[in-house]
């Protein structure tokens, strides 16, 4: 017999959300004296919350008034719900009209860590096509998703997180070293679109573009990869990069992305 969901709940972890809780627009600023009153706790737990709570970044304080307030992290979850539920929900009519019409394999990916993660696919309807993974994860540097990512890094971030460690290779065409890496990425910045030539697996290329919310900030890619002898060099210039840009500025634009006028 199934128990009860309620029967495993964490008293300790329910507090610490009961905490959170009470930060509302109207009251974003609280003690340990009201939060003690408000959540009938011993001020010295409710002490204890705050505390593991702000190592976490959920909670600061504010160190003129001592009083606490909702911390940066609370944001940071708070746009990652947004991004990935509605990016998802956005982009699967983007992809299945891309991999229609170029008749390849398109996906939306996210950045996590030391890698981008394909969330969503949509593979084409002919015998010979790119294997859609979704939930696998893609290296950054010799992926055409991964390099619109870390195009978009800040450079020290860029540094000490992407690029402290050595750059494996896959193949014969994987760009190793760093310092050539990231011209590459400067050059991706201004072009708007990121290729792969079979940096990652040979014969496989693909393209790819960011995707921009309404904090105008990179919260995913969209891309679109097949074999090379169909996604060749000419066919990615003449045809692949419009339509790319095309499906990128519309799936930003429904998470809300506004251009800025020229």
């Amino acid at each position: 017999m199934r128990r009860e969901k309620t029967n495993y709940i964490i008293q300790s972890v329910s507090h610490a959300l009961d905490v959170l809780e009470q930060f509302t627009g109207e009251q974003d600023e609280l003690g340990v004296t009201e939060l003690s009153k408000r959540l009938k706790l011993h001020k010295n737990n409710v002490f204890r919350l705050l505390a593991t709570l702000e190592s976490r970044g959920y909670i600061e304080q504010n160190k003129s008034s001592e009083s606490y307030r909702l911390g940066i992290r609370c944001l940071q979850v708070g746009q990652n719900y947004v991004s990935q539920m509605g990016l998802l929900k956005q982009a699967q009519p983007i992809i299945e009209g891309l991999s229609s019409t170029a008749g390849e394999t398109a996906f939306v990916a996210i950045l996590r860590k030391a890698t981008v993660i394909q969330l969503a696919a949509v593979e084409p309807e002919r015998p010979i096509r790119l294997r859609a993974g979704v939930g696998e994860t893609l290296p950054l540097h010799c992926t055409a998703s991964g390099k619109v990512h870390l195009a978009h890094v800040p450079s020290a971030e860029l540094q000490e997180n992407y690029l402290s460690k050595s750059l494996s290779r896959y193949t014969g065409q994987t760009v190793t070293d760093r310092i050539a890496l990231e011209t590459h990425l400067r050059t991706v910045a201004e072009l708007g679109y990121a290729l792969e030539v079979g940096e990652h697996i040979e014969d496989v290329n693909a393209i790819a573009v960011p995707i921009r919310d309404y904090t105008r900030n990179v919260v995913g890619s969209l891309a679109l990869s097949g074999p090379a002898h169909r996604m060749n060099g000419q066919r990615l210039e003449s045809d692949l990069v419009a339509l790319m840009r095309q499906a990128g500025r519309d799936l930003s634009s429904r998470l809300g992305y506004e251009a800025q006028k020229q």
